[in-house]
């Protein structure tokens, strides 16, 4: 009987870091493939949660799985923190090991990043200077023409996202102390500019922005999302 125990301890045991170590190979060619997709420099992080992992494979149901980026560039935009997670990720096991991807399928795909001001400001029209949050609203400050005349000022925007990117809005204006008084219906024309930022990785489209301390925090999501449209 003492035998048949410790039998029984040592099989428990060899299926605990069997399942480890699948994960772990899994995690990283989910990794690997996601970095030569989008020419990463450095292969993101990758989590499959949900224990055992190898009944999850068997079944070809992942209920989420979360892949940390970090920085990524698109053309002339770079975002930091960038994090994704996949949902009810359906991967039946003989497509995954015959490297076959037309069915691997996420039922959605939620992003998060942060686009630093500076990135925003490089979008931005002549003229402004900083672009920072402050206890109103978003602040762009920098000198703005008037009939010609250059004037310094502080405008509050508002950001939202469309379907080219993110979208800045002038919504209020302060003239600097003892400067002329600016028209907000002039600024609106020249200061409404748009950050191109259509999509993030997997295909999620932006649907919230957040100004923050350092950047624009933005969410993204996709649905039904389908391993084999990766670029």
């Amino acid at each position: 009987m003492r035998a048949l125990l410790i039998l029984i301890i040592v099989l428990a045991i060899a299926l605990v870091v069997g399942d480890r170590v699948a994960v772990v190979m899994a995690q990283n060619e989910i990794g690997r493939k996601i970095a030569a997709a989008y020419n990463l420099p450095n292969q993101p992080s990758v989590d499959i949660t949900g224990i055992p992992f190898l009944t999850q494979a068997v079944d070809g149901k992942y209920q989420k799985i979360d892949i940390r980026v970090g920085d990524w560039s698109q053309e002339k935009l770079s975002v930091h923190n960038l994090d994704v997670t996949l949902t009810d990720v359906s991967a039946p096991l003989s497509d995954v090991l015959q490297n076959r991807t037309s069915n691997l399928v996420a039922a959605t795909a939620s992003a998060t990043a942060v686009v630093p001001y500076d990135t925003v400001q490089g979008f931005a029209p002549t003229g402004v200077k900083s672009i920072s949050n402050g206890p109103d609203g978003l602040h762009v400050t920098g000198t703005f023409s008037v009939e010609g005349i250059p004037v310094p000022a502080t405008v509050v925007v508002t950001v939202a996202p469309t379907s080219d990117g993110i979208e800045v809005t002038p919504v209020s204006v302060q003239a600097a102390a003892g400067g002329p008084t600016l028209s907000l219906s002039l600024l609106k024309q020249a200061l409404t500019f748009t950050v191109p930022l259509e999509k993030l990785p997997l295909g999620a489209q932006l649907t919230s922005i957040q100004p923050g301390a350092n950047g624009l925090q933005v969410t993204a999501v996709a649905h039904t999302v389908r391993f084999s449209n990766l670029p």
